[in-house]
């Protein structure tokens, strides 16, 4: 009897959950460790429910966001994806809610960064680039401070003092205007072919930057991150350019 009670409140809870925004949730698992272990599991209905009243179908339907298997983590990723607020002109977001997508402008180079930065702990997220490259494709970090659009077809991520990228085009690091040489560190490293997953690795903790391709760790791109809120970013001169993102949350180490 005891069993069919604790089935029956679970039901309720269940119930009530579903119906309560993120930031009552997450004080809810604050009462009670009973309350916090049945919100631990990040495949019960109470995040199903959060994941197709706030997803697209597109999304949860398809391979995208196959890295995050849960519905509790897809629905972090969303929170983390591409911001339509902070992107440059020329770029709109798709209804997928993942995937930006560049308009063919002339003589335009347009940058998008994500809805939320980082300063500290550690953090990974992956960006796929859909469609051709063009001449420079830049993928990596940039604080607030950093330009989203720019005349011309350059390298606008790693422009400046406060953005830092690999540009996939030719393998080079790129931050304050300058190369900062090739990267990975291997002799005739196979360049970026299209929808490859870029797995981002940035550590607030240790001040670097990392990249992996195809699950493969390439090493550490940048040191020496300064104590600022880093975001997400891409930067993108091709027309219809497309390019997803997915958060993934703390990295795996080894």
């Amino acid at each position: 009897m005891d069993g069919i009670a604790l089935n029956a409140s679970d039901h309720v809870l269940e119930v009530i959950f579903s119906y309560l925004d993120l930031h009552t949730l997450r004080n809810c698992a604050l009462v009670c460790k009973r309350w916090y272990r049945f919100l631990r599991d990040e495949n019960n209905d109470v995040w199903r429910m959060h994941c197709i009243r706030t997803l697209a179908q597109e999304a949860l339907s398809s391979d995208l966001l196959s890295s995050v298997p849960t519905y509790k983590a897809k629905l972090r990723a969303f929170y983390h994806a591409w911001n339509p607020n902070d992107c440059s002109r020329n770029v709109y977001i798709k209804p997928n809610g993942f995937t930006l997508h560049r308009n063919p402008v002339a003589q335009s180079t347009d940058a998008c960064r994500g809805k939320i930065g980082f300063r500290h702990g550690r953090h990974a997220w992956e960006v796929i680039w859909e469609g051709p490259l063009g001449t420079v494709a830049v993928v990596g970090i940039a604080t607030k401070e950093a330009p989203l659009l720019c005349h011309g077809y350059v390298a606008l991520l790693g422009s400046d003092e406060h953005s830092w990228g690999w540009n996939l085009v030719d393998n080079h690091l790129l931050h304050n205007g300058d190369a900062q040489g090739s990267y990975p560190l291997l002799n005739n490293a196979p360049t970026y072919q299209i929808g490859e997953k870029i797995r981002v690795i940035l550590d607030c903790d240790d001040n670097t930057l990392s990249f992996e391709k195809n699950y493969e760790f390439l090493g550490v791109a940048f040191r020496g991150l300064p104590d600022k809120r880093l975001y997400p970013s891409v930067s993108a001169v091709y027309g219809n350019s497309e390019i997803s993102m997915v958060y993934i949350g703390p990295p795996l180490d080894g």
